[in-house]
């Protein structure tokens, strides 16, 4: 099947070129940081953890999204989900693939990959980590690629791909609940250490995840000759309304805990975020930005008319989307440094170089997903082509 990714229009592969194009664009970056040093970024003694882990943590929660295809439609037979599943399943290597990478280019020498594997620590949540998302990959590259081809074949997926499936489903949540614990299990740092890290993850997960197949969806239905079903959609659009405003409670929660207990460690993180800390204030836009598309998103899905016509869900979804990239991405990551434990504050601001080489990894998932849904489009035309030729 991989030979039907190499057949395409021009659109199909001025878009590759495009990607390709920035994907070079963004090694050639990394190669100077990989000369110079992380010196070269933003980041410094103080903010350790900058926009490459900030993609990474959003990252994660685009791949666990995935579960929220296969459970409906597995474990609850809602055949409604059953032509998108293995997009899903695609979303989610591509999502997981980009982790990996976003998380070889923060640490700087690419030796240092190689001591999580040859010094393992049953202790560090880290190598638990690289455990649950490297399992996660392998099970979805093989239940997606396994059922797209009994598709393609018209016979049913063999008995060994039910078990996996099942599987995939706790492991989906493993993934996202383990990379909180990196967070939360920090003690100096008071605003992630918090009981609801993980369930807030989980939460933006089943929101921003579902958010982007959506649109996905939409754009495949336009000019990939797809159609996955107002029915599907319009559940998928329902999912990602009951997570996003399951999301919104777990801020209003943490904003209710720190400001109502007057706890100055962990209020003085919000303040930073929402209102500035001594004169610095530079995620307060990106803060504000994020929480009006938030409630913007929520009150256009949860009213069906709006819900129900095509443009306005591509644009709510497209609020949900950039709103939890932005709170959970560049909100949770950079606050958590900002003020120090000693009190001190020391600003982010990502250098050229990592905005370059975030991009580049970016290209470089879209088009692994770009790849895979080509195929998948592909084996899908196969099939309605055949059932026509043999309805006449």
């Amino acid at each position: 099947m991989l030979e039907k990714a190499l057949k395409g229009g021009r659109g199909y592969w001025v878009w590759i070129a495009f990607l390709l194009i920035v994907a070079a664009t963004g090694f050639f970056f990394y190669l100077r940081q990989l000369d110079y040093g992380l010196g070269i970024t933003g980041m410094s003694r103080d903010v350790s953890w900058g926009l490459y882990i900030a993609q990474f943590t959003f990252l994660v929660g685009v791949a666990a999204s995935a579960v929220m295809l296969v459970l409906p439609y597995y474990l609850h037979d809602y055949k409604a989900f059953g032509k998108i599943t293995v997009l899903g399943e695609f979303l989610a290597v591509s999502a997981v693939i980009m982790c990996v990478l976003f998380i070889f280019v923060d640490l700087g020498q690419p030796s240092r990959v190689m001591n999580v594997l040859l010094h393992p620590s049953p202790t560090s949540i880290l190598f638990w980590d690289m455990i649950v998302l490297s399992g996660y990959l392998v099970i979805n590259i093989f239940t997606g690629w396994v059922i797209l081809s009994c598709n393609r074949k018209e016979i049913p997926p063999p008995g060994w791909v039910k078990p996996l499936i099942y599987l995939s489903i706790p492991w989906a949540v493993s993934i996202h609940t383990v990379t909180a614990f990196i967070y939360a299990g920090l003690p100096g740092r008071s605003f992630w250490l918090t009981a609801i890290m993980a369930p807030r993850f989980l939460a933006s997960a089943f929101a921003s995840g579902p958010a982007l197949l959506i649109i996905f969806c939409l754009i495949l239905k336009r000019y990939g000759r797809f159609d996955a079903g107002e029915k599907a959609i319009q559940a998928l659009s329902k999912i990602v309304a009951y997570a996003l405003a399951t999301s919104i409670f777990f801020v209003l929660v943490e904003l209710f805990t720190a400001f109502y207990s007057q706890i100055p460690e962990h209020a003085r993180h919000f303040q930073y975020l929402f209102a500035g800390l001594e004169g610095h204030h530079n995620l307060v836009p990106w803060m504000w930005t994020s929480a009006g598309l938030a409630f913007t998103a929520l009150a256009m899905l949860i009213v069906p008319q709006i819900r129900r016509r095509e443009g306005w869900l591509a644009v709510a979804c497209t609020a949900v989307f950039v709103s939890l990239w932005i709170e959970k991405g560049l909100g949770l990551v950079i606050t958590g440094f900002i003020p120090s434990p000693l009190d001190a504050i020391t600003e982010y601001h990502p250098t050229g170089t990592e905005i370059a080489i975030t991009l580049g990894v970016w290209a470089i998932g879209l088009m692994i997903l770009t790849l895979f849904y080509k195929i998948f489009i592909s084996v899908q035309n196969d099939i309605e082509g055949t059932r026509f030729k043999n309805n006449n």
